[in-house]
């Protein structure tokens, strides 16, 4: 397989085209981010950092043993899981308010990692198509067995984030705004959350939820055959 990290970023809109893909995971802020990308307008969205990933494995096979008799299976399973640890222990959506009050108090004024793990399933399919007919009128349809061979690709990404020390008026507000109850680690960057953060190492989507630019790197490895190859109406005049 080629090596993600040696090859030019191609557009997710060309590595994607025509596939139907399946995001295992119910967070909206993943499926935002891959929703703003063309090419996945009509896709269905239904520690360590082993943890993660093992938990994103998990999702994704999930998904793949449900639609293994769907008539259309898609071509990708994409599952994540995000936590967020700090001091070696792992925070992942708070119970309650008191709960995310306790996490965010833990999370002042302290740098903590936010790790996202991925799995990619590439289902190669085995089609068993049985034509109904005047001898066997109950003939079963077309059925898929996700678990003939299965191409994946798992792996994770870690962002590491810098909290300021946060006043207990500004605590407790966060708090009652509702926005921390269901992030892991309490907060989420990409909206109030976003205040807290003194510095943010690394890649912000990962922080947010989903590690999009890895994402396109791995998907490019999955799917060798579409190269970076731009026509030439589409490239951009070369300077005089």
């Amino acid at each position: 397989m080629c090596d993600p990290f040696t090859m030019e970023l191609v557009p997710l809109t060309r590595l994607l085209q025509g596939k139907r893909v399946v995001l295992a995971s119910s967070s909206p802020r993943r499926r935002d981010i891959l929703s703003s990308m063309e090419s996945l307008e009509k896709a269905r969205f239904p520690a360590p950092p082993e943890y993660a990933r093992e938990t994103a494995k998990l999702k994704a096979l999930e998904v793949a043993s449900r639609l293994r008799r769907d008539l259309h299976p898609p071509d990708v399973i994409i599952g994540a899981d995000t936590i967020v640890a700090v001091d070696g222990v792992i925070l992942e959506k708070p119970k309650d308010k008191d709960d995310a009050y306790r996490m965010l108090r833990r999370l002042s004024g302290q740098q903590h990692s936010v790790i996202t793990g991925v799995a990619i399933l590439r289902p190669l399919w085995r089609r068993q198509l049985q034509e109904p007919s005047s001898t066997c009128p109950e003939a079963p349809e077309a059925e898929g067995d996700p678990e003939a061979e299965v191409e994946l690709s798992l792996f994770h990404e870690e962002t590491r984030v810098t909290f300021s020390r946060l006043s207990e008026p500004l605590l407790c507000e966060y708090v009652e705004s509702g926005e921390p109850l269901d992030k892991a680690g309490a907060y989420g960057l990409q909206a109030r959350g976003g205040a807290l953060a003194e510095r943010v190492e690394g890649d912000f989507f990962n922080a947010v939820g989903f590690p999009l630019n890895r994402c396109i790197r791995e998907l490019a490895a999955i799917f060798p055959d579409v190269g970076p190859q731009v026509p030439v109406s589409q490239r951009p005049a070369t300077p005089q």
